[in-house]
């Protein structure tokens, strides 16, 4: 058995490999070099894990891959695996999450992209179709977009419950269905845009990442701009649990795999302050769900450090115990291979790290 790093930058992807329990790592790449990599995936739902990643060419524009060789080879479909149909008046800007379905749906595959849209994919993967009932929600011409544009970056399918799917994007909010995608509530109730007439709207809220509970799947946490929230019903109401943090503003949410309440977050001080707070590089961790926090720095820079964490460029495996891994805008990538307590650098010099996705393999 192997762990499997998948760190998407701004210049490729590159793929680190480690057979000694995370100790060392083998790095290769960069794979599509010069493209920006928003998304990738592991897919280890079937015997022979599956890698997506979206590549966004500033030539070619926006596509989707697939490999199922860990990397060695990948497919790229000569027509879009993934557009908006002709009737929308819209065309993909970037596909920016890409997450496997539930296990008892092994070729189902969701995609969140720019503008603000949901795609399905019933085939691994390979072609996607627009979930249109969310594309032609009432709120979707209000929706509006951040300083990265209007995306949703979340995606969180029910692992017990195929119908229930919940999303978030920015600038837009949470919104859920129960019913297999034919119909979409918002989900933003406690959840505070201060940068709004109305700070408690119904929507409008620029959520940064939501993460769901591996054990109870109705506890969901997120980040916000400016706000970090727990939810106990699915995503109905949301309650601030930011006391014990340094600051409210941030980007990553990670759930452990396993383990219920256990969570990871970068702050940083401010949105016009995006810096590590204090300037330095420290990742906090809650084992209460969030009423406590601790920082977590042993083997991390201690000199002063300003790059920020984006927020998909943070990720725990299934490995135990459970790998934690982050990527930094100024190209660096650490992991712990203890839940936290320790890290160790495993590539310098990347250009900036968009996104980390790890695996057994």
């Amino acid at each position: 058995m192997a762990t499997l790093l998948a760190i998407g930058t701004g210049k490729g992807l590159f793929l680190a490999t480690s057979h000694d329990d995370r100790g060392s790592w083998e790095l290769s790449g960069p794979h599509f070099a010069m493209t920006g990599i928003y998304a990738v995936a592991i897919d280890t739902r079937r015997a022979t894990p599956r890698l997506h990643a979206s590549t966004s060419s500033s030539h070619f524009g926006p596509s989707l891959a697939v490999s199922d060789d860990l990397g060695a080879t990948w497919q790229e479909p000569d027509q879009p695996p993934l557009s908006f149909p002709a009737d929308t008046g819209a065309s993909l800007g970037r596909v920016w999450q890409i997450t496997p379905g539930p296990a008892s749906e092994p070729d189902l595959v969701y995609a969140g992209t720019e503008p603000a849209a949901l795609f399905r994919s019933v085939d691994g993967g390979r072609s996607y179709e627009l979930i249109r009932p969310l594309w032609e929600h009432p709120h979707r011409p209000e929706w509006g977009a951040g300083f990265g544009g209007q995306a949703i970056h979340t995606v969180l399918p029910h692992p017990d419950d195929p119908e229930r799917v919940l999303v978030a994007l920015s600038s837009g909010g949470v919104y859920r269905t129960d019913d297999g995608g034919a119909s979409w509530t918002a989900g933003n109730t406690g959840i505070k845009a201060y940068f709004l007439p109305d700070p408690w709207p119904e929507f409008g809220q620029c959520v940064h990442k939501v993460a769901r509970d591996p054990v109870d799947p109705e506890r969901l946490y997120a980040q916000n701009h400016h706000g970090v929230y727990r939810s106990d019903d699915g995503g109905a109401t949301w309650q601030s649990i930011a006391a014990g943090l340094p600051s409210d503003f941030g980007f990553p949410m990670v759930a452990h795999p396993r383990r219920g309440g256990v969570i990871y977050n970068f702050p940083l001080v401010a949105d016009g302050e995006r810096f590590p707070v204090d300037r330095r590089c420290q990742v906090y961790r809650s084992a209460d769900a969030g009423t406590t926090w601790e920082p977590l720095a042993k083997g991390l820079p201690t000199a002063p450090f300003y790059p920020a964490v984006l927020r998909d460029a943070m990720c725990a495996d299934d490995a135990d115990p459970a790998g934690v891994y982050f990527g930094t805008r100024s190209g660096e990538v650490y992991a712990s291979r203890d839940e936290g307590e320790s890290w160790s650098l495993v590539a310098a010099h990347l250009p900036d790290v968009l996104s980390v996705r790890a695996a057994e393999v």
